[in-house]
């Protein structure tokens, strides 16, 4: 008897038990969901702050440049008037055209090349593979500013001092090893079986790469160009000292800004500039960013 009747009292302290555990595991559950809420609103204000700023700067009136009030005042389209005003000497609209010629170009060959030394550092097997490695490793870390005397005066003695190539090759060097590192972590995730079995059914290393292996790293390989293309668009250092007035980008011609006013520094159009040349990344990333996200997590074989 007595047996009988503890055991609902042993079954109720058990629920009971079950219910408190439950009851602790939602509101750890519920805690971590509140943390990583505040943890993304923190971030994203701190990140998307300055580019608010930067758009009503934009649109304020010249006398109001100062105001602190943050929300637009004082509203006037003339600082994107002045920001493409060619009389004022700001060729914004050129050096629209010229940043996208060279990220163009340079997005295109670091792809090309990359893809190609991605694929061997990741999936052949050669003599120097380390030293390979490391030497696009060392490449990447180098400082830009040390390699501007260097590329000054070979640039200066072959003639090529403020053309677009002066700006190209250098640009290829700093976005390749990004390209090279991203598609080879990828590539090295990719299930050997696929390729192998593309070889059993008589396709060469080449074919197999060509036909099975680069469909599959699509996603991969067009977030890589989005990032160096975002690379080479925001590039300043070196083209600020080794392009002219014909072939600057959008990143050096807005530096050389001048304003309405003599003496006068254009904080408005800077700002306006600054609007113009942010939104076609904003843009760009929001259009792919499923993409984008597919080559950040892409790799495995689903099942």
């Amino acid at each position: 008897m007595t047996l009988a009747a503890d055991r609902p009292r042993s079954n109720a302290r058990a629920r009971d038990l079950a219910v408190d555990r439950a009851d602790v595991r939602v509101k750890r559950h519920t805690g971590s969901k509140l943390r990583t809420g505040i943890q993304a609103t923190v971030i994203a204000v701190w990140c998307l702050l300055p580019f608010y700023w930067m758009v009503v700067t934009s649109f304020r009136d010249v006398g109001f440049t100062f105001d602190a009030t943050p929300w637009p005042t004082h509203v006037t389209l003339d600082n994107y008037t002045t920001a493409f005003s060619t009389s004022l000497g700001n060729h914004l609209g050129r050096a629209l055209g010229n940043s996208l010629l060279i990220g163009g170009v340079v997005t295109i060959i670091a792809l090309l090349v990359g893809t190609s030394a991605a694929y061997a550092l990741a999936r052949l097997e050669f003599k120097g593979k380390s030293l390979i490695a490391g030497a696009i490793l060392a490449a990447s870390m180098f400082p830009g500013v040390a390699l501007i005397s260097p590329l000054f005066q070979l640039f200066t003695d072959i003639g090529w001092m403020g053309t677009y190539q002066a700006l190209i090759l250098p640009s290829i060097s700093f976005v390749l090893p990004l390209t090279v590192y991203t598609l080879a972590s990828f590539f090295r995730e990719m299930p050997w079986d696929l390729e192998e079995a593309a070889r059993i059914d008589g396709c060469t290393r080449v074919q197999a790469f060509r036909r099975i292996i680069l469909p599959l790293a699509a996603p991969a390989v067009f977030t890589t160009a989005i990032l160096a293309f975002i690379s080479s668009w925001n590039e300043y250092l070196i083209s600020s000292q080794l392009s002219s007035d014909a072939t600057q980008p959008v990143t050096v011609a807005i530096a050389s800004f001048a304003g309405s006013q003599p003496h006068q520094e254009p904080y408005t159009a800077v700002m306006a500039a600054g609007t113009i040349v942010t939104i076609p990344l904003v843009i760009l990333v929001l259009i792919f960013q499923r993409r984008i996200v597919a080559g950040l997590t892409a790799g495995g074989v689903k099942g």
